[in-house]
């Protein structure tokens, strides 16, 4: 499904999100946070907007009242209705469920984050585990959890807890495998995959032990049928070499499935590679880990937005109907303009007029009429 039909979808959600906002000025904001995420230059601070105030938009994180969990809602209607049309005739085609621990790095202090902002493999910041979709060319990031420090739920079941709320109506028609890397190779992890009836590609470390006492890289790495200490079936494990800072390191890989050795690292590098590009692009363009807000409901609704900013400009390369590397920035000026276009003339127009004396200065008089059609 490309081109038009990409577009009516984008622009379909975009005009449901609007609908559930309770008055025009919060349209109107959210137009404009939109807008900042959708510039996709890593900048969507409330104070970079440019036709409306900072303090309007921190409100709008921070204070109004409009449904956060009903945008959820809504977005996950219309992320359904992309993945359920999708089936293809023959077996059930496989979803690609890739979680993962992420930090946005923060220093300073933030007041009203009390219990969320921690220190993690030296890390500090806002530790978020995020559950990432992917069925052939499409790519979802479906939720995310803040982890709160060692002592509440660990990463692992928070994890799970992102899979528990993968729809019996998706998981009916889709075969669901979970990869991730090993900060989710625990015993807890493994079976919690699966009693949800999924089958898992996970990192593990090589120093694992197994059922007899000895370590996971003397047992060998070519798929080798293994029983790791406190887990009840087998796995299956292979190991590969990734490229990392100019050399090479070996990393292990176990399936809760027979696979072929070449099977299991092709699903191990397919997350690694979709993992990093995912995370690299939504802080780098969309900010990610940009937030400033000083509430807890101001920074879950600034990553939710940096979330579904994303998905539209994932839409709107594949409106483009390209098979290279997405062009980001080209993206998600592609869909602003087709879901937005009022909003990108009205900041076009403002920037005109602010900078309006450098141009007469230059000898340019620009003159804007409207005309109705």
């Amino acid at each position: 499904m490309r081109g038009m039909n990409i577009t009516i979808r984008a622009r379909r959600l975009v005009y449901g999100l609007l609908e559930l906002m309770p008055s025009p000025y919060q349209r109107s904001s959210l137009k404009a946070m939109l807008a900042l995420f959708l510039c996709a230059q890593g900048l969507a601070l409330p104070e970079h907007a440019s036709h409306k105030s900072a303090s309007a938009l921190s409100r709008f994180l921070n204070l109004y009242d409009w449904p956060t969990t009903s945008v959820i809602r809504a977005l996950r209607r219309e992320i359904l209705t992309v993945l359920l049309d999708r089936r293809k005739v023959g077996r059930r085609p496989i979803l690609r469920a890739i979680v993962d621990l992420t930090p946005l790095q923060k220093s300073g202090e933030f007041e009203g984050l009390e219990g969320l902002i921690h220190i993690l493999n030296k890390k500090r910041g806002l530790q978020l585990v995020v559950l990432y979709l992917e069925v052939d060319d499409w790519r979802i990031p479906w939720g995310f959890r803040v982890w709160r420090g060692k002592d509440s739920a660990s990463p692992a079941t928070l994890a799970l807890k992102l899979l528990r709320t993968l729809p019996e109506v998706l998981t009916a028609r889709y075969r669901v495998m979970v990869l991730a890397d090993s900060g989710f190779g625990s015993v807890e992890f493994v079976e919690g995959v699966r009693r949800l009836g999924h089958h898992a590609v996970v990192g593990v470390r090589r120093d694992r032990r197994l059922a007899d006492g000895t370590r996971l890289d003397q047992a060998g790495s070519r798929g080798e049928r293994v029983f790791l200490e406190g887990l009840a079936a087998p796995v299956y494990v292979a190991a590969y070499w990734l490229k990392r800072d100019g050399g090479r390191e070996k990393r292990f890989v176990l399936a809760t499935k027979a696979l072929s050795p070449a099977h299991i690292v092709r699903w191990g590098k397919r997350r690694w590679r979709i993992e990093e590009g995912f995370f690299k692009t939504a802080k780098g363009r969309f900010s990610l880990d940009r937030f400033g807000q000083g509430s807890r409901l101001g920074v879950y609704r600034y990553l939710l937005l940096s979330l579904i900013a994303y998905l539209l400009a994932h839409w709107g390369y594949l409106s483009q109907g390209r098979e290279v590397l997405p062009r980001w920035g080209a993206a998600a000026r592609t869909i602003l303009e087709e879901v937005l276009p009022q909003t990108v003339i009205e900041g076009l127009l403002a920037e005109i007029e602010e900078r309006s004396a450098l141009l007469r200065g230059h000898g340019i008089e620009v003159r804007v009429d409207g005309c109705k059609i």
